[in-house]
């Protein structure tokens, strides 16, 4: 038998109930199709970084490279630890340390599932860079908490970080329904932004068979509202992508639907897996959370492990469940409810 070792970070707040809800899911796929997940877990979280002063080890990275895949419920404790510096002390820097520079997010609505468009067939793929750009983490602040206080956030671009991740986007949508929209704000940001545009237009020769289409970020804000079954394949800088993913879940019932990827491509590294919710401290540990999109993540981690037939088969009792009403509107089941209906389906 397979068996694949998975290094969980249930995180803070619904973090561990979500987590421990799609693993449920995802090992009882692999006693379906004959492999086995072997997991370990992590206590790195806020309550950590109480503990310890930081929110994993010095040695956390060294820690989870000898892992296949890395399975991340959520992070954050705002009344805590700042959003800063929890997000800064363990999502940023594994993404960053395991070269996951394509973020991957699907948005669909699933069957039984209400959006709040009149549009409802739309499959829109959300290609994000995950490692640089503007959340590099250049910049600092002088004269704190004096009257001429300065801040500088400086956005970082590089060749091979455009060229990798614009590309990454060619070959999903050549995969796909072969169109490819690369967004921007290149009237406005004429360095940064217009050389993403000009190295778009370079690598589209390498793709004659995708159409390419370049966007400003608000018309495509509009777009995605407007005319969203438009779209296939979207490719974004780091913050862009952030934002239209959000908006993204959005459309698609909101955030309990929206699953996420964070893929080191070239595999020199673990991939790492989460849903696009936060941690929501005021819900956790009280069965209410929506565990799709963790499931749904889990789904995209057997994908990425080779294991296509079972990442199928959980997505379509994901399905299977929304479609019978179960999950498909958020505060009518309870998470163990949803779990079990998804379990239940897949099993069948």
């Amino acid at each position: 038998m397979k068996s694949y070792k998975i290094a969980l970070v249930p995180g803070d707040g619904i973090g561990v109930d979500v987590t421990e809800a799609a693993m449920e899911v995802l090992t009882a796929a692999g006693q379906k199709f004959g492999f086995a997940l072997e997991a370990e877990s992590f206590p790195w979280s806020c309550a950590y970084y109480l503990q310890h002063g930081a929110m994993m080890p010095t040695d956390g990275i060294t820690q989870l490279r000898a892992f296949d895949a890395i399975y991340l419920g959520a992070v954050g404790w705002p009344e805590t630890v700042p959003d800063a510096v929890s997000l800064h002390g363990l999502l940023l820097p594994i993404r960053k340390a395991f070269n996951q520079y394509a973020n991957i997010r699907p948005h669909r609505l699933l069957p039984g599932v209400e959006g709040p468009l009149k549009s409802e067939r739309f499959d829109i793929l959300c290609i994000r860079e995950n490692t640089e750009g503007e959340y590099a983490g250049a910049g600092g602040r002088v004269h704190q908490g004096m009257g001429n206080e300065v801040a500088v956030e400086t956005a970082i671009f590089t060749r091979e970080g455009v060229e990798r991740i614009i590309r990454f986007g060619f070959e999903q949508a050549r995969a796909r329904r072969k169109h490819l929209t690369s967004v921007t704000k290149s009237n406005a940001q004429k360095f940064s932004m217009v050389f993403w545009d000009e190295v778009t237009k370079e690598l589209a020769a390498d793709y004659p068979d995708v159409t390419v289409s370049h966007m400003h970020i608000d018309a495509m804000a509009a777009k995605m509202v407007m005319a969203p079954e438009s779209l296939d394949v979207v490719v974004a800088s780091n913050l862009f992508g952030d934002i239209l993913t959000d908006l993204g879940a959005a459309i698609q019932g909101g955030l309990g639907f929206a699953a996420s990827a964070n893929i080191c491509p070239d595999r020199s590294g673990p991939s790492m897996f989460e849903p696009v919710h936060g941690s929501a401290p005021d819900i956790a540990g009280q069965n209410i959370a929506n565990p799709i999109a963790a499931i749904w993540s889990g789904a995209m981690m057997l994908e990425h492990l080779g294991e296509g037939e079972a990442a199928a088969a959980v997505l379509l009792a994901i399905e299977s469940a929304t479609a019978a009403g179960i999950g498909s509107r958020p505060g009518t089941h309870a998470t163990d409810a949803i779990t079990k209906a998804v379990k239940s389906a897949l099993e069948s």
